[in-house]
Formats: structure tokens, sequence, C-alpha cells
């Protein structure tokens, strides 16, 4: 049975992305139990390894987040929701870069009162299998260990990312491409206490808990534009999608048409469309002739999932802000 999100069903290379992705979330998840669990087992009195597990205890809100998104966008439109809850992965996208937000403005805040208070950590001995260790030794394993897994996810999960369109996907992609600066960052901490560098520590508590501020503001932003109905964007959030061009460009290619521009509002996974035509003078479209134009858009791409096509005497510039200015700037070049 193919995969679909709502009432639009996947291409097969999207179906294979979307099974790929579920299995790397759970593999994720996985892996951060045992991260969570022996980062908390070693971390003493370490600010860098309470940040660092703090940061992995975040880290479970993406892929968590996108698989309840993935599990909600199947259920097809209803009543209550027309549109479909393809919105879910922007609610999930937001509430994860939420807790990002307000956990890191925390971590810094505290990470930054050790270090005015010039707190001394204590790093003591251990004894493991009857041989005495400086426990910092057993920090710097598990940290290792945090490393290189999170890294590898990332890069698996990008290109899912940019498949299926996923904002949430793409968020925990970014987060575990950067773990290992966290993984480092907590090391050299531990090691500076080792050296008698006491600040050290919280040096490196600092730069993990910036770090986590600066994934939720960066991800905030794009989530509240998203859901604020702002134009399309690539999965990124960087730059307007290519797909919003090339529907113009495909509807201003049918015989008919004179001129149209279109507004593209991003669901989650999939696109909202609204095209506005201008018929060419003295020809006036048939119901064939809309729905056609219609078919001719959506074939372009799956994400096509909602559009309408509206034909107009002239491009509402009320509806469509700049239509002009950029008609004028064009005309003038």
């Amino acid at each position: 049975m193919s995969a679909r999100f709502g009432r639009t069903e996947l291409p097969e290379e999207q179906e294979r992305a979307l099974r790929r992705a579920v299995r790397l979330a759970w593999l994720t998840i996985a892996f951060l139990v045992t991260a969570v669990t022996g980062v908390y087992l070693a971390m003493g009195s370490s600010q860098a390894m309470k940040a660092a597990w703090m940061e992995d205890m975040l880290s479970f809100i993406p892929p968590v987040a996108f698989l309840l998104a993935v599990r909600r966008t199947r259920r097809p439109p209803t009543p209550e929701h027309p549109y479909g809850y393809h919105r879910a992965v922007g609610v999930g996208h937001l509430v994860a870069a939420t807790a990002l937000l307000a956990m890191g403005a925390f971590m810094v805040f505290d990470s930054a009162s050790g270090l005015v208070k010039a707190e001394h950590p204590p790093v003591g001995l251990i004894e493991v299998g009857g041989f005495t260790l400086w426990s910092g030794w057993l920090m710097i394993a598990v940290m290792a260990y945090t490393a290189v897994p999170p890294v590898l996810l990332g890069r698996a999960k990008m290109p899912l990312a940019e498949a299926l369109h996923d904002r949430v996907l793409y968020a925990d992609a970014d987060m575990n491409k950067a773990d290992w600066m966290t993984a480092v960052g907590a090391i050299v901490g531990i090691l500076g206490i080792g050296l008698g560098l006491w600040w050290a520590d919280a040096v490196a508590a600092l730069f993990i808990s910036g770090s986590i501020l600066k994934d939720g503001i960066t991800n905030l932003k794009v989530a509240v534009a998203a859901l604020m109905d702002a134009r399309a964007e690539t999965y990124d959030g960087r730059d307007p999608h290519p797909l919003v061009l090339a529907i113009d460009e495909q509807l201003g290619a049918v015989d008919w048409v004179e001129e149209a521009r279109s507004r593209v509002r991003d669901q989650g996974h999939v696109f909202h469309v609204e095209s506005f035509v201008v018929p060419r003078p003295g020809y006036h479209p048939t119901l064939e002739d809309l729905r056609l134009a219609r078919e001719h858009v959506v074939d372009l791409d799956w994400k096509v999932d909602d559009m309408v096509v509206i034909p107009v005497e002239e491009l509402p510039d009320r509806m469509l802000p700049g239509v002009k200015e950029q008609a004028g700037s064009h005309d003038a070049g």
C-alpha cells in the first residue's frame, strides 16, 4: 500500500524517503536513550557535562515531533479541517524551536552564573574493576561515544528532509550534525579541569548553551514565518521555493493565458496555491480550460496538493503586493 500525506499520494521516491526517515527517527530515539543515560551517570558536578546532558534531552523533541506529525498528516481533510492536517509539521517545528530557545536561554544564564561565581567543579577518582581512575576519563569516554552517531544520523536525514520538504526533520538533522561540537566542547572543558583551569568547564558549558540558543532562535524564526503564511520557501527556510516561479511559468505557457501570478503558502509538506490568471484579450476561458490549466500545474510536483485557478481582468495588487511595481521595473529594464 502506498504512503499518503492526507489525500496526497507520495511518489515512489518520497515514499521510500518517508519510510527511511521514520526508521532513522526511531534509531535516533534509541541512541539518545543510551546517550542520556551514559552522560547522566558520568556527569558528576561538571557544568559542561550537565549542558551536554540537557542538549541530549532536548534532542528527543525533533524526532518525536516528526513521528507525531507524520502520523497526523496521514489523516484526510475533514469538515473541521478542510485543508487537512499538514500544519502538524509546522506545529511540531514551533514546539521544538520554542523548547530549544527556552532551554538554551536558561542554560546560558546558568553557565554564565557559574563562571561569574567562579565555581570550581570537583572531578575526583573512581574505582573500576579494581583500578582507580580519574573520573574525568570516564566523562571523556562517554562524550566520545555521543559524538559520532548523531553526525552520521544527521547526514542521513538531511537529503530526506529535502525530498519530503520536512522542516522538523531538517531541524533534527541540523542539530545532529552539530552535536560533535557539543561533545568536543565538553571534552575540552573536562580536560581543562584536569589541568587546573577551573573556568574551562564553565566556558565549555557556555559554548554548548549558546549553540542550543542559536538553534532555537533560527528555528523559531522559520517556524513562525511558515505558520503566518509567509511565501513558500525551501525546506531549510533560506530561499524562496523554486516551485513558486515554476507554477507561474507553467500557467504563462498556457495558450489562452496573458499573464499569471500565484500566492503559494507552505502547509507543511505540501503547498496551497491560489493562481490569478489574466486571459488573452477577447478570450473567455471555459470550465474545461480552467481544469486543464490546473492539472497542467498539479503535474509539476507532488507538493502542489491544493490549487485554485482564478480568472481575473487584471492581477489584483492588493492580493499580490508588489505586482505593479515589479512589472514597472521589468518594463523599465
